[in-house]
């Protein structure tokens, strides 16, 4: 076997190789012996066969087989002696020729083929002990407490029927049954029979409930509207639709007293009770905020510390991926470059940074859980997957089998759980330093934090 490298280029690296037809029918043959004993043919007793009749016989597919096993250990071989981790799957070029072809499938000439290959570059991993992350930390104040309570009694507040004549204003409550159209032919999901509106609270597509204040118990209205450019429904995107839509019955919202009796009401045993649950709702969700701060500031730190050249092609479709997203977006919402201040060279350009830093700081996360045979274990996945299940109430099965007969999504699962693991070990390492903070600023930036995330 003869390999010899003809391009070497940063990452990239090709190899000609060449293996001699003797070597390849040396192989064809072991394989046929194997066969001998496999086979029944016609004429001939079990393990009898002659291999020069299985060669007339099976030689062609058996060349086949030996070519292709012949490639793929040849390969492993050339990337294993030189120390390569492939971006990519290498890509092959075998002759093409007719006349090649068969000399070679008839064992008559050498196997000539050339591999190209994209690798991942050598990482230098950081001092960890050396890193220094900044930790904010919210205390929940019993005024954020009561804020909370609030905002749940608001949303359990009593109606009362409004007198007979009366006009609904915002913050009412509208029963209302409607019949809508697009140019005056009626459309899937345009009627509604019941239907409790509270005006105010955006319930609606936009322009909807505010064409309902003034309306009485009793009254018909025409309300136009148009349907958001980035609606679910592409049919519904975009086009101006009228709803013929009739007023049932008109409440006023009423005042919900935060006591004892409104905690029963929830299911808890008394006004403390809520409280602590509420307390308890809001240090997870500033727990949460807080984890995400700290593993973006690490995620930069990270960034900053590894700089190398990553694999163009990883990086092409990391970009790819989120430019597509991008473009869908857009188009759906009828949004424009121009509307974002920028252009979309531009906005090229910054993707195109994006999509390296994730390239890099994978590489650098996989880097570090191999180094420290860091692992998710099947036990992990069924839990994420049953968490998974839970948030969606009624489809538990449907979501459960979704993962169990889909590998790419268990790996999408998977892959957040291992980069969660890996930032975890990072931070036993780091010196990690509390600061208080205060609710807006733990929140504050959060859309800038995301879109530069790995």
């Amino acid at each position: 076997m003869q390999v010899t490298e003809t391009l070497a280029e940063g990452l990239k690296h090709e190899f000609k190789v060449s293996v001699p037809a003797s070597d390849l029918d040396a192989k064809a043959d072991a394989k046929l012996v194997d066969l001998k004993d496999k086979v029944k043919l016609n004429g001939f007793r079990p393990g009898k066969v002659p291999v020069s009749h299985l060669k007339k016989v099976y030689g062609r597919s058996v060349m086949a087989e030996t070519i292709d096993q012949t490639i793929r250990d040849t390969n492993t071989q050339i990337f294993t002696d030189r120390g390569f981790r492939l971006a990519t799957e290498p890509k092959i070029t075998l002759p093409t020729e007719q006349k090649e072809v068969e000399e070679l499938l008839a064992g008559k000439s050498d196997l000539t083929y050339t591999v190209a290959i994209e690798v991942v570059p050598t990482i230098q991993l950081a001092d960890f002990k050396t890193f220094s992350v900044e930790k904010p930390v919210v205390e929940v104040t019993d005024a954020e407490v009561d804020e909370a309570i609030k905002r749940i009694a608001d949303q359990n507040r009593p109606y009362t029927a409004k007198a007979e004549g009366a006009k609904a204003e915002t913050g009412d409550r509208v029963t209302i049954s409607f019949k809508g159209s697009i140019d005056g032919v009626p459309f899937d999901g345009g009627t509604g029979e019941g239907i409790q509106v509270v005006i105010g609270t955006g319930q609606f597509i936009p322009g909807f409930e505010e064409q309902l204040v003034g309306i009485g118990a009793g009254e018909t209205r025409t309300l136009k509207v148009s349907f958001p450019k980035n609606y679910a429904s592409e049919k519904l995107a975009g086009q101006a639709a009228e709803f013929e839509t009739t007023a049932t019955l008109i409440e006023a919202p009423g005042e919900t007293e935060i006591n004892d009796e409104f905690a029963k009401t929830l299911g808890l045993e008394s006004l403390d009770k809520l409280k602590e649950a509420a307390r308890e709702r809001l240090v997870a969700e500033f727990a949460g905020a807080t984890r995400q701060r700290v593993k973006r500031a690490l995620l930069d730190r990270l960034d900053d510390s590894h700089k190398f050249e990553a694999p163009p092609s990883l990086i092409e479709e990391e970009f790819n991926l989120m430019w597509n997203s991008i473009k869908a977006e857009m188009e759906s919402s009828g949004k424009t470059f121009a509307d974002e201040n920028t252009t979309e060279e531009a906005a090229k350009e910054e993707y195109k940074k994006i999509a390296d830093r994730r390239v890099r700081l994978g590489l650098v996360l996989s880097e570090i859980g191999e180094k420290n045979k860091i692992t998710v274990t099947d036990d992990e996945v069924s839990r994420a997957v049953i968490e998974r299940a839970r948030s969606m109430p009624g489809r538990e099965k449907e979501v459960w089998d979704y993962y169990r007969n889909n590998a790419n999504a268990l790996a999408q699962l998977r892959a957040p759980i291992y980069e969660d693991k890996v930032v975890d070990f990072i931070l036993e390492l780091a010196h990690v330093t509390e600061k208080k903070v205060s609710r807006e600023d733990l929140f504050k930036d959060d859309e800038a934090d995301e879109k530069s995330a790995a």
